[in-house]
């Protein structure tokens, strides 16, 4: 499962925690994420987004960008 950070306040989304408060069930792709999902904490959109690069060493998803 992949993770997204929000390039705007930092929100990190977890595909495999999802989002259960918006109705976003534990293991939803962000591909199937709805279009019209907003980020909680700052409201921008599912393009304001950059997928997460985790590395089997890293302890946190803090790392980098990925592409």
């Amino acid at each position: 499962m992949k993770m997204w950070m929000c390039i705007i306040c930092g929100l990190i989304y977890d595909e495999a925690k999802g989002w259960p408060a918006d109705g976003i069930a534990p293991g939803t792709r962000w591909e199937d994420v709805p279009e019209d999902w907003l980020c909680p904490d700052c409201l921008v959109g599912k393009a304001d987004f950059d997928m997460l690069e985790i590395t089997e060493d890293e302890q946190a998803p803090s790392a980098r960008l990925a592409g």
